[in-house]
């Protein structure tokens, strides 16, 4: 059986590795984020330039 001082550490070692796991887990996720967001502004992007202005009397 473990002393409390020892339960103590084991859960602190492995709340600091779960931790640690969530950032990158939160740094990879950010990246995502950027990448998508580029993405949906190079669409946006197309979209504007190819669609006719429907008020501009297709001139």
């Amino acid at each position: 059986m473990n002393t409390p001082l020892e339960d103590s550490a084991r859960e602190n070692a492995y709340l600091r590795q779960r931790n640690a796991q969530l950032q990158d887990d939160v740094t990879a996720l950010s990246a995502e984020v950027q990448r998508l967001r580029q993405i949906v502004e190079r669409v946006h992007a197309r979209t504007l330039v190819q669609t006719p202005n429907p008020l501009s009397g297709g001139q």
